[in-house]
């Protein structure tokens, strides 16, 4: 059988500070967990209307070490229906926005922004 769904999972440094970033892209805390009081886990998705339907989906935990963006292996590529709504969106809230490219994969448009540990986050139209 063929897996279904693929969820990343990131090591950061503040899974609180995670958490409020990653809503601004629309994820929501489906579930989390604390250790002694401290939010160690959080598994964050976009709601979708049926369950079947893969929305958009990532676990964080705390970090044992240092995060090192610099040594960051991974990006994040999510689409959206509005790339030009939802980048005014997160430069009104303050973040740093990439400004809207048009590779040949995605003559949509496309911007980048970095999430609070360095992963690179990539949102096409």
């Amino acid at each position: 059988m063929p897996i279904h769904s693929l969820t990343p999972y990131a090591h950061v440094a503040d899974v609180h500070r995670s958490i409020a970033f990653y809503r601004r892209l629309g994820l929501e805390v489906q579930n989390s967990h604390s250790d002694d009081g401290v939010l160690a886990w959080a598994f964050l998705s976009t709601p979708t209307p049926d369950r079947r339907v893969a929305g958009a989906r990532l676990m964080v935990a705390a970090a044992d070490e240092p995060i090192d963006a610099s040594n960051q292996a991974v990006l994040f590529y999510c689409w959206t229906d509005d790339a030009r709504g939802l980048r005014a969106e997160l430069e009104s809230a303050g973040i740093d926005v990439g400004e809207i490219e048009h590779p040949f994969y995605m003559r949509a448009g496309q911007f980048e922004v970095v999430d609070p540990d360095g992963y690179v986050v990539l949102v096409g139209q």
